[in-house]
């Protein structure tokens, strides 16, 4: 019974660092941080970021493509 015991103990023990932590791939890339408009330009320079025809500065709702 003791044998059977310990051999199932280091059974265990060995087997307890064969687990695999899914972090092979890193997670895909936010799609709110870069381009909202899909315009081609970065919402950093983007100069008219809802697409509307008109610049930001002059917009009283800029992220708004109906609003202008």
């Amino acid at each position: 019974m003791t044998k059977t015991l310990a051999i199932l103990m280091a059974a265990s023990a060995l087997l307890a660092g064969c687990v695999v932590a899914p972090y092979d791939r890193p997670p895909p890339p936010r799609a709110h941080y870069g381009d909202r408009d899909r315009d081609g330009v970065p919402n950093r320079y983007d100069r008219d970021r809802d697409n509307d025809g008109v610049p930001n500065r002059y917009d009283r709702s800029p992220n708004n493509p109906y609003r202008n």
